[in-house]
């Protein structure tokens, strides 16, 4: 998502400044063009040398602001350069400056002769990020239309404190960097509200027995965290998921059920309150008309199962669909695509459709890329080739917003 973009990584003076190089490694593999600034006090954390290694050219120091050889000012250059502005560890101290607009160091000099998107992932003790100064600094510096921001997270600090001013993990400062590289630095999506559907429903017929599918949720968490990064209040429906993949997701309001009947409660009951609704869970088509609330012996296990049809929750939807309302769906398909999408389009009523094979290697159940067909109501038609699922997440939203 980042071949070829341009982007300066500030840091300031943390502990959490040694993460940072973890995120300028994940951001040079990812493609982009990576100049990393270094304040005084930064250097105290990590070295030049470091930083220079990752990212494959020379670190920025004040050192190089005073420097009279240059035939431009080397804040200027680089302000001029950068397609974005990635600030982290952000320290109190910065963020007073730049709350203020003040220009001593080269950092907040670049930042002042920029025109790009800032994003800033803050870290600092907790009493230090609960006082009113810097709060009420953190509150001046959302206001500018230009900065993004990861809040702290909470959880075990340098200090030995738990709580909140944890700087947001490196995944996440990447995600939502390529992110803000997508959509240059619009909140695009601001007051959209989005209702997602994600995972792979279990039918149990006893407690630990099941038919189910291997749908991991992956790309509905994709879609999720690319809506939050665009601006869009964002609630998610999701069947079971594996814990490590919903660690570091932005901010996501999120219903965990299990099996369809779940789900179909779920989002009949929701899907009145939202903008749009986008229907990316792999949904099961069968359940066993008989359960077990315990786990039958080996003995007693039916030969075969009775099986009866399980609702359609897109159709249900395209049925009761507002007009305001868009209504997306997917189509995981084998073989010919277009066709089965086509159809599912038409029969459930929906807005537009996602088509992607699920036998073709890095697509479909559990890959971390994808490639989908969208097909709207009209006709039209986008083929996005094989990227990672945020990225294609990103392509997905829009589609949808050219509806």
């Amino acid at each position: 998502m980042l071949k070829g973009k341009k982007i300066v990584v500030g840091i300031s003076g943390g502990i959490a400044a040694y993460k940072v190089c973890d995120v300028i490694s994940r951001l040079f593999q990812d493609g982009a063009e990576v100049r990393v600034v270094l304040t005084d006090s930064a250097q105290r954390f990590i070295t030049p040398l470091t930083v220079a290694t990752l990212s494959r050219h020379p670190a920025y120091t004040d050192d190089d602001f005073w420097d009279s050889h240059r035939p431009r000012p080397v804040h200027i250059e680089l302000g001029e350069w950068a397609d974005l502005i990635l600030l982290a560890p952000l320290t109190a101290n910065t963020l007073a400056k730049l709350s203020l607009g003040l220009a001593d160091t080269l950092l907040c000099n670049i930042i002042l002769a920029s025109t790009c998107p800032v994003l800033v992932a803050p870290a600092m003790n907790t009493d230090m990020w609960q006082q009113f100064s810097v709060q009420a600094n953190w509150r001046k510096l959302q206001q500018d239309h230009r900065y993004y921001v990861l809040s702290p997270n909470s959880g075990l600090l340098a200090c030995d404190r738990r709580g909140k001013g944890r700087m947001a993990e490196p995944v996440e400062i990447v995600r939502a960097t390529q992110s803000l590289i997508h959509s240059r630095g619009r909140a695009d999506l601001k007051d959209i509200k989005i209702l997602i559907s994600a995972g792979g429903t279990r039918e149990h017929f006893d407690s630990v027995r099941f038919i189910g599918n291997p749908s991991t949720g992956k790309m509905g968490l994709a879609i999720a965290t690319a809506s939050v990064y665009r601006g869009a209040s964002v609630t998610m429906v999701h069947a079971p998921i594996e814990s490590r993949l919903l660690e570091n997701l932005p901010e996501i309001v999120r219903f965990p059920v299990v099996s369809a009947a779940e789900m179909e409660a779920q989002m009949l009951q929701q899907a009145a309150d939202f903008d749009w609704i986008i229907m990316c869970a792999a949904v099961g088509d069968v359940r066993s008309m008989t359960s077990h609330d315990y786990k039958l012996p080996k003995a007693e296990l039916p030969q075969f199962l009775e099986l009866e049809s399980i609702p359609d929750i897109a159709a249900q939807l395209g049925q009761q669909k507002l007009s305001h309302q868009k209504l997306i769906g997917f189509a995981a398909q084998t073989g010919e695509l277009t066709a089965p999408a086509v159809e599912k389009l038409k029969r459930k009523k929906l807005d537009a459709i996602a088509a992607n094979s699920i036998d073709k290697p890095g697509t479909g159940f559990a890959s971390e890329t994808n490639e989908l067909i969208f097909i709207d109501k009209q006709g039209r038609k986008a083929t996005i080739p094989s990227a990672s699922k945020l990225a294609i997440a990103h392509h997905l939203l829009d589609f949808i917003k050219q509806l």
